[in-house]
């Protein structure tokens, strides 16, 4: 039976924290410091996250003000997401490590399982298939949870999980969410669009393609009871005992300066 660190954080954390701590867990494991690490956690407050090459022109900033919501930008890929009511999962394993062999892809697909097992636990029937094809570009919009993407988390043919991954330094970084309530369309309000009915649009369409777990389920499910079926999930499906942990004072120290430097930094955020 293989050994993974687990932290499951129920204390949440700002934006621009959870994204330091991440990378600085993601360098721990790619040096071999620590073990294979889960890492389990929620935002507070709200929070607007960015991927990585996103414009920061497609975010109404004085909405998020006006609302109390953070903003961050992630050090993965993809498109806009708004951090809340969920379960956030972080994955980082040496390159080496079995789940993360071959591309992007098949690593996508051997994870996929784990999240599956979880879903499972619950009394979710979900599916993860791969993405038929490149979305249009008149489909390409700011929504993360509106596009496809390879070996998403499906519910009823409605999106239920997204995912992205990094690889840097010797480590794999997956890093996904888990909707457990709320309106899905909220996140609309937090980006500009050319007119109030292009907004609108936008907001029915990503009711559409996506739901949250108590929405699918019928039943409200808590962070406590979602954290438990991932760990739960992913012992089983890998074989792993998951050992419940703690950050490392170095990886404290790391996160921190991931924060200040990067995270926390404005400049950094607005870069695009």
């Amino acid at each position: 039976m293989r050994q993974m660190r687990l932290l499951a954080e129920s204390n949440f954390s700002c934006g621009a924290r959870n994204m330091a701590v991440d990378c600085a867990i993601a360098e721990a494991v790619g040096s071999a410091s620590q073990l294979p690490t889960l890492r389990l956690y929620g935002w507070q407050p709200f929070c607007l996250s960015l991927g990585y090459g996103q414009r920061m022109a497609e975010v109404d900033v004085e909405v998020l003000i006006a609302h109390g919501w953070d903003l961050v930008r992630r050090p993965s890929g993809g498109k806009a997401i708004l951090h809340g009511d969920e379960l956030t999962y972080s994955l980082c394993l040496p390159l080496g490590h079995d789940l993360a062999r071959g591309d992007v892809i098949e690593s996508y697909r051997r994870i996929s399982a784990g999240l599956l097992a979880a879903l499972q636990v619950l009394g979710m029937p979900a599916q993860a298939e791969p993405k038929d094809a490149e979305p249009t570009r008149s489909s390409a919009g700011p929504v993360c949870f509106v596009l496809p993407s390879h070996y998403e988390i499906a519910a009823g043919g409605r999106k239920l999980m997204g995912s992205a991954q990094l690889r840097r330094g010797g480590a794999l970084l997956q890093h996904g969410t888990l909707p457990l309530r709320g309106d899905i369309g909220r996140i609309c309000d937090a980006l500009v669009f050319d007119s109030g009915s292009a907004r609108e649009r936008e907001r029915l369409l990503v009711r559409q393609r996506a739901t949250t777990l108590s929405e699918s389920l019928g039943r409200d499910v808590g962070w406590d009871e979602a954290a438990a079926a991932l760990t739960q999930g992913f012992a089983q499906a890998f074989d792993l005992a998951l050992a419940e942990s703690t950050l490392s004072d170095a990886e404290r120290a790391r996160a921190a300066t991931w924060q200040t430097e990067r995270f926390g930094n404005p400049e950094y955020t607005a870069k695009r």
